[in-house]
């Protein structure tokens, strides 16, 4: 068993809600252990064996059956959140965000490619495997992209972004308990 850290896609947003309450027991019906959320933004911890695609598709197909609609959701273990916030492939300056989105695997070189090439004035992307780390010098509600450039480059619900700070907090907690 390890620590791992399940991020599901575009929950508690329109009508596409997900009580963490709910997440909880679905975790544990699986069998996972030491099950708990993070934020109400669908983020779940759980201990449970396995690989991450096996957690992956098990959590997707029993989210779905609960709550009625697509949870495609981005694993993690506990060692790879501590190596995504440890790569500072930025320099920060008050004021600015930096999200990491998550993907299901690591991009082909043309797709890393094409990602990276999205970046602009305001948006700069930097791809590190199956994750991308996103710097925006100000608010991400100023972002120049969208998600329909993801969809062109990945297609369709292949990503989910989470805030650095917020995964800081979340991996201290991680390490607290």
């Amino acid at each position: 068993m390890s620590v791992r850290v399940g991020f599901l896609r575009a929950v508690n947003v329109g009508k596409r809600r997900v009580p963490m309450s709910r997440l909880v027991t679905v975790c544990e019906g699986l069998g996972y252990a030491d099950v708990w959320t993070y934020v109400n933004s669908g983020n779940v911890v759980v201990d449970a064996p396995g690989s991450r695609g096996a957690v992956e598709s098990a959590m997707e197909r029993a989210f779905e059956n609960e709550f009625g609609f697509e949870c495609t959701t981005f694993v993690r273990t506990a060692p790879e959140l501590r190596a995504v916030l440890d790569a500072k492939p930025f320099t920060m300056h008050p004021g600015d965000t930096h999200f990491v989105t998550f993907l299901k695997d690591a991009p082909s070189p043309s797709q890393a490619t094409a990602l990276e090439a999205l970046s602009n004035e305001f948006d700069t992307l930097v791809v590190a495997g199956s994750d991308v780390h996103w710097h925006m010098p100000g608010k991400s509600t100023d972002s120049l992209l969208v998600k329909r450039h993801w969809d062109r480059i990945l297609g369709p619900l292949s990503s989910t972004s989470r805030n650095v700070t917020m995964l800081t907090k979340l991996v201290a907690k991680i390490d607290a308990a």
